[in-house]
Formats: C-alpha cells, sequence, structure tokens
C-alpha cells in the first residue's frame, strides 16, 4: 500500500510544473511581519559579515573583479568549475577557453591595489601564453607551444591555488555541513 505522502509526490511527479508552481507562490510570499523580520536577519547577518571581513589585497581583488565584469564571471566560472575538474587536461583546457577569452588588460591600473594590478598582469600573462601556438606554423608558433606545453602544469598550479583562495572567500563548503560549520563563525 502508498503511503499517502508517496501518492502526493507521484502526482506532483506527473503534473505540469507550470500548474504546480502558479500554485505554490502564493504560499512562499512573505507577510509584512514576516519580510521585516527576514529583511533584520539579513542586514544584521551582512553586518556581522562585513565587520568580521579581513581588509586588503584579496578584498580589493574581488572589488575589481566584481560579478558585473566579464572577467568577474570568468573568474567565478573558474573557482566553481576547478574544484570540480577531474583531471589536469580538463582543465588546462577550461582555463585556456575561459582566461584566454577575458579582456584582463582593461583593469589593468584601475585598482590602487599592487595585489590587484599584480594580478592583473598575471592573467594578462596567462592569457595570452595559452593563446600561443594558435597561429600559422613558424618559429614563433612553435616556440610558442613548447612555451605553452610548458607552462601549463604551472599555470594550472597557480590558477589552482589562485581560485581556492577566491573560493574561500565565496563558497564557504564544498558540502552544506561544511558550509554551515563555517557559516556559523559569522552568525
Amino acid at each position: 500500500m502508498t503511503s499517502p505522502a508517496r501518492a502526493r509526490m507521484a502526482q506532483l511527479y506527473l503534473a505540469d510544473e507550470t500548474e504546480v508552481v502558479n500554485a505554490v507562490i502564493p504560499k512562499a510570499r512573505l507577510n509584512p511581519t514576516e519580510r521585516a523580520r527576514t529583511e533584520a536577519i539579513a542586514r544584521d547577518l551582512v553586518q556581522k559579515v562585513r565587520a568580521g571581513r579581513r581588509r586588503g589585497g584579496l578584498d580589493a581583488f574581488l572589488h575589481q573583479y566584481a560579478l558585473t565584469t566579464e572577467e568577474g564571471v570568468v573568474l567565478m566560472c573558474l573557482a566553481e568549475a576547478l574544484l570540480r575538474v577531474p583531471d589536469a587536461e580538463t582543465a588546462d583546457k577550461l582555463i585556456k577557453d575561459k582566461v584566454g577569452a577575458a579582456h584582463w588588460e582593461k583593469h589593468l591600473g584601475q585598482s590602487s591595489s599592487l595585489f590587484v594590478n599584480a594580478s592583473t598582469w598575471g592573467l594578462m600573462l596567462t592569457g595570452r601564453v595559452v593563446k600561443l601556438g594558435e597561429g600559422p606554423r613558424d618559429w614563433s608558433s612553435i616556440f610558442g607551444r613548447i612555451v605553452e606545453r610548458s607552462g601549463e602544469p604551472v599555470i594550472r598550479q597557480a590558477m589552482n591555488f589562485a581560485i581556492r583562495i577566491m573560493g574561500g572567500q565565496i563558497v564557504l563548503g564544498r558540502k552544506i555541513d561544511e558550509a554551515l560549520s563555517r557559516g556559523e563563525e559569522w552568525a
């Protein structure tokens, strides 16, 4: 015999998604008291996070490469994806695809932080190294491929290291229990 909960789940599984979503939207809306309480909790949490945050180069870096910029989105994609890439070849392809296509030079000199400007130079250099060897088959192209092949492991390690530092500032954990544990530090 099927339990009522399982029967309801089976019914929802077969139902039209739009109808189901439209039926639950009113249940998800907050009344004015709930909304005010939620906003107060969120405001308090943001204030605690800001008060506990260490100011420095990484903060300036995250400000320069905010998610409102194409390059910030590239870095966020790398932060998210490189943590899950199963092998070096895939990581190299991902870095080449993402870093090589971005326009890092437009960020050069836009920050007063030496860390941000040095990082921008590093990203520009990485972008150029991973693009080498894509041109015609001449000596500079052949040399570029040699530099590219020898540089890929170094670039991959540097990118992984940088992304892990950045990810530690943005991603609280790989699993929910890890995120909750780190989040308790801010509560």
